[in-house]
């Protein structure tokens, strides 16, 4: 199995609980949930019928009836980076919200594509748009979703909108690549550690590192700024997944919204599990020929919850989800290194290493 560094998970506890308390992360999140939720539903509302509808429907806006709802809209991590971001160049927050709704139109562009390839029937606690609207309205909302997050930046009309519009394409076309190959990786027996970090830093990371430089371009900032920036995002990503990974597997259904062993149902090769097929040994070898049966069987839909928490167990008796939660704090740690690189001032700092503490140690 591939070796990390070692991290004492009591220090990690209370590094974060110093970050928090100097920080208040729900205000952070909440500015960039209200800064850029205006911006988002009024570019939402250019959708034509029924697109428009079925949008708000997926952003938790209204409910499958069409009723106002205070649905859960997600954690606004990215909208946060966004914001902070162009703090970090010295520019004004406000700066970020075509940067922070253009991300976010994108992430919700991937959801809407993702659950439909995935079969996933739940997010957020309710019903997925392909369940309630269909694969059509799932396939079309999605790509007008990424239309628009374009469309919102080139209409600003500047050389640092055109420059932040480049870079969300070429995140973009990352991200799409980082599905297809956790696709194609679900119909192979083995998948290596490296391979499965490619496709997390691609799915996820190339996104969120988007994120955090993004506001930062709009701000003015040169390249080796924002570039910086991205290289924080990009494996502040890395441990986003890997602890997504983890709540895709022992992740508890009531916080997480998903099913039990959700992403075990869908047989990916995600960081615990190829992890703890590289690690050999006993347990590496039973999960291996598990593994491989599965992928054979035409009964895998009806697998009792017994047979998935076997698994699961496995995966745990391997190392897989060790290496993981160690994957996920190594991450955080290049990610708060790499800040070192940005003159930026204290506060922003302080705000980006409390946010990456976040993403570390969530439950949802």
């Amino acid at each position: 199995m591939p070796t990390v560094p070692s991290a004492n998970p009591a220090e990690d506890t209370a590094q974060t609980a110093q970050a928090v308390e100097a920080t208040d992360i729900a205000a952070l999140l909440e500015r960039g949930r209200t800064l850029s939720t205006p911006v988002l539903r009024a570019a939402v509302n250019r959708l034509a019928p029924p697109m428009d509808t079925v949008a708000a429907y997926h952003f938790g806006w209204i409910d499958a009836e069409g009723r106002p709802s205070d649905g859960d809209g997600g954690k606004a991590v990215r909208p946060a980076l966004a914001l902070l971001s162009a703090e970090a160049a010295g520019a004004a927050p406000e700066v970020g919200i075509p940067g922070a709704v253009a991300v976010e139109l994108v992430h919700n562009f991937s959801l809407l594509h993702d659950d439909l390839m995935d079969g996933d029937e739940q997010r957020r606690h309710r019903d997925t748009v392909w369940k309630v609207h269909g694969p059509a309205q799932a396939i079309l909302v999605g790509d007008a979703l990424f239309a628009l997050a374009n469309e919102l930046l080139l209409e600003i009309g500047t050389v640092e909108a055109g420059r932040a519009t480049r870079r969300l394409t070429t995140a973009t076309r990352k991200l799409i690549d980082g599905q297809a190959q956790d696709i194609s990786y679900e119909h192979r027996e083995r998948v290596t550690v490296e391979e499965c970090l490619e496709m997390e830093g691609n799915k996820t990371g190339a996104l969120l590192a988007c994120a955090v430089s993004i506001g930062a371009v709009l701000g003015g900032a040169d390249d080796r700024t924002a570039d910086t920036l991205e290289a924080y995002g990009y494996h502040l990503g890395l441990a986003f997944q890997a602890v997504d990974d983890l709540l895709g597997i022992w992740g508890d259904p009531v916080a997480t919204g998903k099913q039990t062993w959700s992403d075990l149902r869908q047989r990916k090769k995600s960081l615990p599990v190829v992890a703890a097929l590289a690690a050999g040994g006993p347990a590496s070898e039973r999960l291996g020929a598990l593994l491989a049966a599965d992928a054979k069987s035409n009964d895998f839909d009806s697998f009792s919850e017994e047979e998935f928490a076997a698994r699961a167990a496995l995966i745990e008796e391997a190392g897989g989800r060790e290496w993981t939660s160690q994957e996920a704090r190594r991450q955080h740690a290049v990610a708060i290194e790499t800040l070192d690189g940005v003159d930026m001032p204290e506060r922003i700092r302080t705000q980006l290493v409390a946010l990456a503490d976040f993403v570390v140690v969530r439950k949802r």
